[in-house]
């Protein structure tokens, strides 16, 4: 587990990859900003796109991008180094790819991939407000026990730094978001829908690698050979010390079932097949649902190894099981009424090209 990956290096912005004692590795904020600059450019390289890699100005800004890191340090302003979380870069990462192949599989069935970038902010900002307000649904009495006015109260209900936001919760407000989308720029939402479905689970397969980094959604008790231990001082190491099943002494925690590294895998070997389904549909909106339903079984079965939740209403079942039965009801009623409808399409969208 490795909450805080590196730290940029505002500081000293031309030092390469240093150790520092007590504290994660640095690496100076200019050749950050080098890194990202050659992969923007072969990017677009690939993509053969004169237009962006002829423009001077484009250059021009990342060079003053990285004259100004050169002596921000002079001024004293910026703060020594900023961290960056591994959660929040697998997120990225996540998201990024998931945006990538939205539009390469938009792009492929012969619609404007400009409709997805549309959306992504749709997509990112209400999935970002379902996730917090899950969050604050299951874990209310913690993040408000310390608020004592308005202002705290709305302080505790928007500061991310202390984390809070359910995947799930960030899953349906996502699918939400994207709905309204499609309402609003008269956007067939079930076509969309099933060319994104696989990008959905790209990010869940990232996310959960976030998940492992930053200690959370951890298994239950484990007795098998791939079981991980969480050493003395982490995140899942000080909840279960807090739960009264680790001794405060102990070098590591007891081994436990990788339930984010079986979610990380659940989530790209859907990926897998929503991709290929998709090119065998018979009705706008089967992968989507597909996908609903097949998350949500295997959501549920992924709960059970988990030992982070208790279960709710009186029940054995966690609120993401919950969930997952509503989403279940959901992908099902979609199936239903897209051949209520009569969506069927009278030929395949277009032929796979060796890809998912």
């Amino acid at each position: 587990m490795r909450q805080t990956l590196f730290r940029i290096w505002i500081e000293k912005p031309w030092s390469l990859w240093t150790e520092v004692p007590g504290e994660p590795p640095h690496l100076g904020a200019c050749w950050i900003a080098i890194i990202v600059g050659a992969v923007l450019f072969l990017y677009h390289l690939a993509r053969r796109d004169q237009e962006f890699l002829r423009d001077r100005v484009n250059w021009l800004m990342w060079g003053c991008a990285i004259l100004g890191l050169s002596i921000a340090p002079s001024f004293g302003v910026l703060p020594a180094s900023v961290p960056v979380f591994g959660y929040g870069a697998m997120v990225l990462i996540g998201f990024v790819s998931a945006m990538a192949f939205s539009c390469a599989r938009a792009k492929a069935v012969g619609h404007n991939p400009e409709i997805i970038l549309d959306a992504a902010l749709w997509v990112l900002g209400i999935g970002i407000f379902g996730g917090r307000l899950a969050y604050l649904i299951q874990y209310g009495d913690v993040v408000f026990q310390d608020a004592n006015s308005f202002g705290e109260l709305a302080f505790a209900a928007i500061n991310l730094s202390e984390g809070g936001l359910v995947q799930i919760g960030g899953l349906v407000g996502g699918t939400l978001g994207f709905l309204i989308f499609c309402r609003l720029k008269n956007v067939d939402f079930f076509e969309f829908a099933d060319i994104m479905a696989p990008a959905i689970f790209i990010g869940i397969g990232f996310g959960r690698i976030g998940c492992l980094l930053n200690g959370c959604c951890y298994g239950d008790r484990c007795e098998l050979p791939w079981g991980i231990e969480f050493a003395s001082g982490t995140v899942t190491f000080n909840e279960l010390v807090m739960k009264g099943f680790v001794d405060p002494d102990a070098a590591a925690t007891f081994s436990l079932h990788p339930t984010q590294i079986y979610s990380s895998i659940n989530g790209f070997v859907l990926a897998i097949v929503t991709g290929v389904y998709f090119w065998y549909r018979k009705y706008r909106g089967d992968v989507f649902a597909l996908g609903c339903i097949l998350y949500a079984l295997t959501r549920i079965q992924i709960e059970f190894l988990r030992a982070d939740e208790m279960g709710q209403l009186g029940t054995g079942f966690t609120i993401s099981q919950f969930y997952s039965l509503g989403i279940i009801a959901g992908g099902l009623g979609i199936m239903f009424f897209t051949r209520w409808r009569s969506q069927k399409l009278s030929a395949p969208t277009a032929q796979p090209q060796n890809s998912v």
